[in-house]
This record gives structure tokens, sequence and C-alpha cells, in this order.
């Protein structure tokens, strides 16, 4: 599969520009009125009858020019236009790239007719600066490829912070799924599926669930911490992954041989287009979400239970934790400050927090709870906007702070000046996020009775 070589999380531009620039032309057409009248009479001043009326279809028409001539201005956006070959005229073409989330198949991205053998469409106006993108045919798997079949990298532009402008390029191909050589599993033997189907009655769907069972499971008799993980597909799995996997069953065994720490993992896949959904209890203009309180109830409520049930688990909150990157990182952090009495380690690896802002003044209602403990970790080279995403960090962890939680004891904050928006830097930061988390709670111990569950729904104060 040729997808993204380096997929960012979403593309986000600050500023109210086109208000400003709607200002700008009122006070250009006021001012071009009050230059050809008279003062206080709004007549021409020293002009025959002729002349006024000539004078006054002349303002008239300057008007109606600036009227119609600043707005391409003050809404300018990047216009993108591609030409594919005769033979795939007919196709439904989509742009993917860091500023929809390198969604593959977004209606909202889809290419209209404009020409024969080309597609055009105009992305929103706050996408600005560097971009990075692809076309599709509405998956990964129907990716461009150049006109001999190989692969492409990824697109990449400039967008001007003012003005209209326009890209042009042309389309080699599509990539066949059916010539897509099958990638190879790397999945260790501690995992295995769970279940294909693990039914969500709080979303009235079902996913796939993957579970690791640390070694000597099956004879050791000890209970296990758990951690409960998102994007299940890139947690274990070269082979299910679309940007590479983070080798948790790996860094897990690697430990086990070392003497520990252990826990049990549990990854939920997500929900491909439905993701963004499923990963935020508050909605998000572009891009969706509102279902992340189902999702949280599903972990804590449904999933949780039936592993305590069918699996030797410590069930008490210092040895459950919840963790995942992007918008995995955002649903991981909101579980956390819902549950405080379930998940008591917090893994919060690259966070979506402008997806959410609503989450500031949700983190600042919490109360700290003893024993729990939150690690976040982001990258200096984030995204288009990397100075934004550490900024947001920071920005949590002095909320976070303000509410009462210790940093160095119960929040820890890095920021590693080389990590970029990718499986790779997280796969690498997850070894000594883990020990963090769970060094002092994955040692065998008897398990603690589990504490009745409680739910906090969005702007509710968490307890």
């Amino acid at each position: 599969m040729n997808g993204p070589s380096s997929p960012g999380p979403f593309s986000r531009t600050a500023g109210r520009r086109g208000e400003r620039q709607r200002g700008d032309r009122s006070q250009r057409v006021a001012q071009a009125s009050r230059n050809s009248t008279s003062p206080g009479t709004g007549e021409v001043a020293s002009l025959s009858e002729p002349e006024r009326a000539l004078s006054r279809r002349f303002c008239r028409t300057l008007v109606v020019a600036l009227t119609l001539a600043v707005p391409s201005l003050a809404g300018a956006q990047l216009t993108v236009r591609v030409a594919v070959p005769a033979a795939m005229a007919d196709s439904v073409v989509y742009i993917a790239g860091s500023f929809n989330g390198w969604n593959p198949g977004s209606p909202a991205y889809r290419l209209m007719p404009d020409g024969p053998g080309r597609y055009a469409i105009t992305l929103p106006a706050d996408v600005r600066g560097p971009i990075e993108f692809k076309f599709t045919l509405g998956s990964w798997e129907k990716v461009e490829v150049d006109s001999v079949g190989g692969g492409v990298g990824n697109r990449r532009f400039t967008v001007p912070a003012e003005g209209a402008v326009t890209w042009t390029g042309r389309i080699g191909g599509w990539q066949d799924p059916a010539k897509i050589p099958p990638r190879p599993h790397t999945a260790t033997a501690s995992v295995s599926v769970l279940d294909t189907a693990f039914a969500i009655p709080q979303l009235g769907r079902a996913r796939r669930v993957w579970i690791y069972l640390p070694p000597g499971y099956a004879t050791s008799g000890r209970r296990y911490p758990v951690l409960y993980m998102h994007d299940g597909q890139n947690v274990f799995d070269a082979a299910t992954s679309a940007f590479g996997e983070w080798g948790v069953d790996e860094t897990l065994d690697s430990l086990h041989a070392q003497g520990g720490p252990d826990a049990i993992v549990v990854a939920v896949d997500h929900g491909g287009q439905g993701r963004m959904d499923e990963y935020s209890p508050w909605r998000n203009a572009r891009y969706g979400g509102g279902e992340g309180d189902a999702y949280v109830d599903f972990l804590a409520r449904t999933l949780k239970p039936y592993i305590d049930r069918h699996y030797r688990t410590l069930t008490d909150a210092r040895s459950t934790g919840v963790a995942g990157s992007s918008m995995g990182g955002l649903i991981s952090l909101y579980a956390g400050l819902r549950y405080p009495e379930v998940f008591g380690r917090v893994g919060v690896f690259s966070p979506s927090l402008w997806f959410a802002p609503a989450i500031y003044a949700y983190a600042r209602r919490a109360r700290p709870r003893a024993g729990q403990r939150f690690y976040f970790v982001i990258g200096a080279r984030e995204g288009d906007t990397p100075e934004v995403y550490v900024a947001d960090q920071r920005r949590m962890i002095d909320t976070l702070a303000a509410a009462g939680f210790r940093v160095g004891v119960q929040v820890d904050s890095l920021v590693r000046a080389d990590g970029t928006h990718a499986e790779w830097f997280w796969r690498r930061e997850f070894p000594l996020a883990f020990r963090r988390l769970f060094g002092d709670a994955a040692q065998p111990r008897t398990a603690r009775p589990a504490r009745r569950i409680r739910s906090h729904s969005p702007g509710t104060q968490p307890r």
C-alpha cells in the first residue's frame, strides 16, 4: 500500500483573516464614495447636470466593481486542478493530506469534474502554509501511482498567507489493489485476536479487538495490570497498519526477558471513516466527533468488565491504563478525566488537543485522584505547525497543574526535538512511557476490589 509517507494529524490555521478583509473592503468602498461627492450633499461638486449623472453612474459602477473584486481576495483559497489519463476519465477522485487528517475518502474532499479528464477542488480558506497531499479513489489501496505503476511521494506545496492560488498537476495512474504484495505479519506469539467483531452496544456497531498476554501468562498464576489502547491496527502488526506499527508486543516481550514490568494489553481497532467521531466527545465543525462519550463508556463499562471476567487481571485503577496517539491521545486523556476510578494510568502521545478546545475547561474542573498518573509526550516537528502542538500540550499541563495535579509526580510532560507525528516516534517513546506508568503497578500482587464506576459527561465536573 502506498499511503502518505509522512502522515500528519490535521492542519490548523489561526486568526480571522476573512473578517478582517471584509472590514477593509467596507472602508475602501466608503472612502471611494466620500472621495466622489461633496461634503454633506451627496452630489458631485462643481459639475454640470450631465456630468453629475455620468459621475453618479461611474460611482455606482466603481462600488459594484469593488464589491465583486475584493471578495475574491478576501475569500481567496487554494484551488487544486489535476488531469488523469483518458482511460480513467470517469474516476471519482479524492484529495487526502495534512489538512484533512490524511482521510483518503472524505466526501468533503472529493474533486469535481473540470472538463474532459480533469478534476478540481477549492480547499477551505484556512488551509495555508506548507501542505502535503496525495490523490486517491477513496482508499489507500487505490492511491495514485506514476505512469509505470510505481509509488509516488507526498506532493508538497506552500499556500501563501494571502491571495488566491492554483496548483495544477497530473496523475499517472491508480494502484491496483490486486497487485499489492501482502505485508508480512509481525505480531509475536503473545498476540491474538480476541474477537473480529466485538460488540460495542453504546455505538451499535462491532470492532476487532486484539489482546497481548505476557510470556508465561498460562502458567504463572499471576494477576496482571491492563493497558487499553486505540487504533488497534497499528499496535502489534505491520500487516494491518497503514503507517507502521508501535511494536508494543516486541517491547513488552523484551521487557519481560529483562525481568519486567509485565502487563496485558487490549487494543481496539479504530472505525475507519468514523475514527474522528469516536475519538472526541465534542464535535468539531469541520471534522466531526461527538461519539467519544459512548466510546469511553464502552471501554469502561463493557470491555474492561469482560476482560476482568475472562483474564487474570489487577482490576484497580492503579493497575489499569489507557493510551493512544493523536486523536487516540485526546480520547485517552478524556477517558482518564472522565473515569479516574477506572483509568489510573494515562498515556497521551502527540494529542490532537486542537480538535476539541473544550477539553481544557473540562480538565480544569478535574479533581486530582491519589495515585493517578498522566504521561504526555510530543515531538517538536509535529504536523504543519509544530509550535502549535507543543504549545497546546504545555497549555494542558498548565491546566492540570491549576486543577491541582502535581507536575513531575502525577503528570509528566516531554517534548522531543526530533519527534514527528508518526508511528516510528510513538514506537520509540512507548518503552519509557510504559515504565513510568506501570513500573510500580506491574509487580505481582493480589488484586484490589474494583470500585463502582461513575460516569462524567462533557461539561460536568469529574469526581
